[in-house]
């Protein structure tokens, strides 16, 4: 019930952000959806997730974009036409994703693949293979250690990437 009401509360603001041409307006209901859905990943049991969601999704991203904001202006321009193929676009993609959906199992499903070969090997496989007597973190370390090296490597490029432009953007100002 309530990842029921904090899904319309995050369909809702992406309809303001939407409508919103105050960018400084769009970058606060940006935050605030990634924290919906940071407290729709705790409803899930997924709190690890959950805790990045949080800090990268609405600290980071939020303080970043107000950084850039505060070198722009914050009004955003009106389109000189209709933006229709990016709007075909997103929707054909959209509907793309609800389709490859529709084979997934039920969530929570215990006759799901999954729980018949992945997780019975974690639980019973990970002492011996890994050492490591949290399996949360061996399948994060161990199993997922390279997925976990690029999101941060992602991460930290786009950081850097932000830093040289406003280095950039600073020094323009002062000469």
């Amino acid at each position: 019930m309530i990842i029921n009401v904090l899904l319309v509360l995050m369909a809702f603001t992406v309809w303001v952000i939407i409508q919103s041409r105050n960018l400084f307006g769009v970058i606060v209901l940006g935050g605030i959806y990634s924290f919906l859905m940071a407290t729709v990943l705790v409803a899930m049991d997924a709190v690890d997730v959950a805790m990045t969601e949080a800090s990268v999704g609405a600290g980071i991203s939020t303080v970043l974009l107000l950084g850039a904001l505060y070198l722009c202006r914050s009004e955003e321009a009106r389109p000189m036409h209709k933006p229709w193929l990016p709007f075909i676009v997103s929707v054909a993609v959209a509907g793309v994703l609800v389709y490859g959906t529709l084979g997934l199992p039920e969530f929570s499903d215990p006759q799901a693949t999954i729980h018949h070969h992945v997780v019975p090997r974690y639980l019973n496989e990970i002492q011996q293979e890994v050492d490591v007597p949290n399996v949360v973190t061996a399948v994060l370390a161990s199993y997922r250690g390279y997925d976990t090296l690029g999101e941060t490597t992602v991460v930290f490029t786009a950081g850097a990437g932000v830093i040289a432009l406003l280095r950039r953007r600073r020094k323009g100002r002062s000469s």
